[in-house]
């Protein structure tokens, strides 16, 4: 099994809906068993900014991860997929065991 995580900011839009909701229904299009959208508090990447919700906008780059995990060619493929529609944000893969 294969483990992906996908980062990107909460602002982005894609189809002129947010990026993360376009790519949780292009999981759901590809049949993936499952994914999980998780809003980070505060996080910064290579510009060193330091992202955060303030307190009268809860859009402003706010780091968001989606995970997902699957069988390793399902989920190798659907990435392969997605990069030739989405080009921003950071994804890593990793190897699990489900228990």
């Amino acid at each position: 099994m294969l483990k992906a995580q996908i980062y990107i900011d909460m602002d982005e839009l894609m189809q002129d809906k947010p990026l993360y909701e376009f790519i949780l229904e292009f999981l759901i299009d590809r049949k993936i068993k499952g994914a999980t959208l998780f809003r980070g508090r505060l996080g910064y990447g290579e510009g060193r900014y330091l992202n955060r919700p303030n307190e009268l906008f809860s859009f402003d780059q706010t780091p968001t991860m989606i995970t997902f995990i699957d069988e390793e060619n399902k989920v190798r493929n659907t990435l392969t997929e997605l990069r030739k529609t989405v080009n921003s944000g950071f994804i890593i893969t990793q190897q699990v065991e489900i228990w």
